[in-house]
């Protein structure tokens, strides 16, 4: 994940120089992506791709003031080329499901350990004239929906529909990738060291090097034993 503020360059935090482990929730992107956030008194830009995009995270940023500009995850059809979730009406308040037929059912209390809803269109998908696009399931098409459902659905649209937001996704992210890229070239994919203590102050220096560059590039300079980042120019 990237934080932007104009005429501003941040070097990653120390949450996100940290040596982790590669598996296990708490290291999950999400769950890094908001420690990267969690110092910020102020709100900023929030890049980052789907592996951000969830909707604890989401929820979490929006409250905090945050803009974001987190890839969403796409939708995959039940049927190759068919319905999304995002074909049907879904009203969470009324609990109310209407499908691309028009056939409308109950959407069921949240239940389980995620706290899911279901809407189970059983036997009104029985001879339905879009069932092929629908669903191949004999029991009917069977909706499943998570809490955070409606930060979803309008992360997907605006991602889709708001040209802004899309040129500002494209001019950001790219620099990302190359910070990434610099950070991995040469073979720094793999730990060069045996125990944790030593790759992670490998880690530190490492990023350390494509941040230095950057800050030069941005002009840093040395002035009565301060260093200054030189004015943008228009």
């Amino acid at each position: 994940m990237a934080r932007a503020r104009p005429n501003r360059a941040r070097p990653t935090s120390d949450a996100g120089r940290r040596l982790r482990p590669g598996a296990g929730p708490e290291h999950h992107e999400a769950a890094v992506g908001l420690e990267l956030l969690a110092d910020e008194d102020t709100p900023v830009d929030a890049f980052g791709d789907t592996a951000y995009s969830t909707g604890d995270v989401r929820q979490t940023l929006h409250e905090a003031g945050h803009r974001l500009f987190l890839k969403p995850a796409p939708l995959r059809p039940a049927v190759p080329g068919g319905f999304t979730l995002d074909d049907f009406a879904i009203d969470t308040t009324t609990a109310i499901v209407t499908c691309p037929a028009g056939h409308t059912v109950a959407l069921s209390h949240p239940g389980g350990q995620h706290h899911q809803r279901k809407a189970s269109f059983g036997n009104v998908c029985t001879g339905c004239h879009l069932r092929e696009q629908c669903t191949k399931a004999r029991a009917g098409r069977i909706l499943t929906i998570r809490p955070h459902h409606n930060i979803q659905t309008a992360a997907r649209r605006q991602a889709a529909t708001d040209p802004g937001r899309q040129a500002d996704y494209r001019r950001r992210r790219p620099p990302v990738e190359r910070a990434v890229a610099w950070l991995v070239h040469h073979g720094n994919r793999r730990l060069r060291y045996r125990g944790t203590i030593k790759n992670d102050t490998w880690l530190h220096t490492r990023a350390a090097a494509p941040n230095l560059r950057r800050l030069i590039n941005l002009g840093a300079t040395r002035i009565d034993n301060t260093w200054h980042l030189a004015p943008a120019t228009t």
